[in-house]
């Protein structure tokens, strides 16, 4: 049923065999060579990736003969890959866009269809109503062309590429490659069994840094974690790892690699309010650049006291990087960040990419000559101590109007002893408070979870807004 496809703040996800079947693949590829041909006539082509989920390969290939059999050139991956790998690939090959068949973070039992726009984004709001809106042309019995891949290989309509090297030149045009080979570092590498593998490794292998890469083979399953996100709950392998060899730090990427977790030398992850903060930093101090800085309303307040420091303007977006996306290539900005651990840089892609962060990062560390958790502090010295977390509900689908109606009723005049300055509707219900704390709670856009997100100066402050979030909301 077309009806189950419903795109999210980053494409359509759906349970692998319930809702996310060859069909409904099927179904979104033809809609989305539809609005292509509409939109885009004099360059019908296409790039097609996968990440290592169950028949991620599978549901790529007949996404390709479904774009083969609609006429548009098919540039396909030839291995599991990153999604910035991808991004790259679009704007190296001018191609219109990708599909990446992908459910990033999200538990092993789901896949989801990625588009990109012919910048290599996230495919921007006006491209996902077209590509819906062609989905409901189609109906429940949805006349889809097919054309087999072999076929199409054969009639040139669909072609394998290998996406790295073009991608990783490009990575050694804005980092010195070679500086960081020679950095002499211990570092821990955890890929999450995602299409990451070898990437760090291949980066920065062949100087004096020592690696060690775990959770390095493919595996649908992602043993060991709840999903393959790069925070606390999945990393503690990774931890115990720093700890044991003495790491000077731990880099995970997630399922598709375009999220990164860094844990400091001493196993203590950093959460991704503070990498976003220390790579704005590093931007506007180590690489003296100066211009706009973009988060996601669910990203730190930091990046306000950074944007009042160097005197650069800060524009703040709903959750995805289809919002994040537009507002930098607009403004020209520097760096883009959202809570979930996705940062995007001037130079390049304006999408998330794990490893150049991966990389800036360690710059960072060689040019100050500091450690992960002394970096951090440097941070703190500058914009003060903000502590963040993040708790995450589920919920029966039937409760949401009530769950609405609930904090829809609720207009606290303070939190805790502290007074509520404002309130607004952005993207959930956020409360920001006179001491600079913050309290947002918003449903998420690739999961059936209510999250309750807060920052303040302190642990306890933090933990006891959490709380406050959970009662506002009735869960």
């Amino acid at each position: 049923m077309t009806s189950q496809i419903k795109f999210g703040t980053d494409g359509w996800r759906g349970i692998i065999a319930k809702d996310f079947t060859f069909d409904n693949v099927s179904v979104c590829a033809q809609a989305t060579a539809a609005y292509l041909k509409n939109t885009s006539p004099r360059n019908l082509s296409l790039v097609i990736g996968y990440d290592t989920r169950f028949a991620s390969a599978d549901f790529a290939r007949s996404a390709a003969e479904v774009m083969a059999a609609n006429g548009i050139k098919v540039y396909f991956c030839s291995c599991p890959t990153p999604t910035p790998v991808i991004s790259h690939g679009v704007v190296n090959l001018k191609a219109a866009g990708a599909v990446i068949i992908t459910a990033s973070h999200n538990p092993a039992r789901w896949n989801g269809f990625k588009v990109k726009s012919a910048d290599g984004a996230s495919a921007p709001t006006q491209m996902i109503t077209g590509i819906e809106a062609e989905i409901a042309k189609l109906g429940d019995k949805p006349p889809v062309l097919n054309l087999d891949f072999d076929t199409a290989v054969s009639r040139g309509l669909i072609e394998h590429v290998d996406l790295a090297p073009a991608y990783f030149e490009k990575i050694g045009g804005l980092v010195d490659i070679e500086k960081l080979r020679d950095a002499g570092f211990n570092i821990a590498i955890d890929s999450m069994h995602g299409a990451g593998i070898g990437y760090f490794k291949q980066l920065l292998d062949g100087g004096c840094n020592r690696l060690n890469e775990i959770n390095a083979e493919p595996n649908p399953n992602f043993p060991g974690m709840l999903q393959p996100e790069p925070i606390t709950p999945n990393l503690a392998k990774l931890m115990r790892l720093v700890k044991d060899i003495r790491s000077d730090i731990g880099l995970a990427t997630d399922g598709d690699s375009d999220r990164l977790g860094v844990v400091d030398e001493m196993g203590n992850f950093l959460n991704q309010l503070q990498v976003f903060s220390l790579l704005a930093l590093y931007m506007l101090e180590v690489k003296g650049l100066r211009g706009p800085l973009v988060k996601t309303i669910t990203n730190s307040s930091m990046i306000d006291k950074l944007g009042e420091l160097y005197n650069v303007p800060v524009f703040e977006t709903k959750v995805g990087f289809k919002y994040v996306s537009p507002v930098m290539l607009e403004q020209n900005a520097l760096i883009g960040g959202e809570e979930s651990g996705g940062y995007a840089f001037t130079g390049h892609v304006p999408e998330r990419d794990a490893i150049l962060a991966g990389a800036y990062f360690l710059d960072f560390m060689i040019t100050t000559g500091k450690s992960p958790a002394e970096m951090l502090e440097y941070l703190y010295s500058k914009v003060g101590p903000h502590y963040y977390n993040r708790v995450d509900y589920t919920f029966a689908e039937a409760r949401r109007e009530e769950i609405i109606k609930h904090l829809t009723d609720q207009k606290p005049a303070s939190l805790g002893e502290t007074k509520v300055v404002s309130t607004d509707k952005l993207d959930g219900f956020r409360y920001k408070l006179e001491d600079g704390s913050w309290l947002l709670i918003r449903f998420s856009g690739t999961e059936p979870l209510l999250r309750v997100y807060a920052e303040s100066p302190s642990q306890a402050k933090t933990a006891a807004l959490l709380e406050d979030g959970r009662q506002l909301s009735g869960i």
